[in-house]
């Protein structure tokens, strides 16, 4: 499963996911690829109304449907571009809210996207440190593969990149 955090569809980070998804495709693999703007998901209120509700959350959005798969993927794609050296908001949002059942997302094999504007992989740091803290605290989850997306803004930029290539080779190898 794929989780392109991209608020621009085809935007240089949902390229690459889509490399991605040809790659492990051609390879054999059953891929999905959800375009986390395109969903109604909110933020997590913090409310632990999931704690005593077996896992449902009071904010009835498509993060149930989204977590559900989560939780039955073999393999965790995550990818965003970087806003102000970080994760975007989209996908955080959707990070967050796993909390609702985040014991039952296990054993899964993370790969990791992110683009940026900045020429130097240093600037991608952050937004990987945020995938990394919640894939320790996924019970058994492994990281298998980083993609650093540099000196891209516009829109298709990355196409020109050695990450659009490392992203399709990366998709292969699952």
């Amino acid at each position: 499963m794929i989780l392109s955090g991209s608020p621009r569809k085809g935007g240089n980070s949902d390229l690459l996911c889509d490399e991605f998804m040809r790659g492990a495709q051609e390879s054999g693999n059953e891929v999905e690829k959800i375009r986390v703007a395109e969903k109604n998901v909110a933020p997590c209120k913090g409310c632990y109304y999931c704690r005593k509700s077996g896992g449902q959350c009071v904010s009835k959005d498509d993060m149930g449907e989204i977590l559900q798969k989560m939780i039955d993927a073999d393999v965790l794609v995550l990818a965003s571009p970087v806003y102000f050296y970080s994760v975007d908001a989209q996908l955080k949002a959707v990070i967050d809210r796993t909390v609702a059942r985040w014991l039952e997302v296990k054993n899964k094999e993370f790969y990791y996207i992110a683009t940026c504007a900045d020429t130097e992989k240093e600037s991608c740091e952050t937004t990987f440190a945020c995938f990394r803290g919640y894939a320790d605290c996924v019970e058994g989850g492994k990281e298998m593969g980083v993609i650093y997306g540099t000196g891209v803004y516009e829109k298709g930029e990355i196409r020109n990149t050695p990450a659009f290539a490392q992203a399709y080779e990366m998709g292969k190898k699952v």
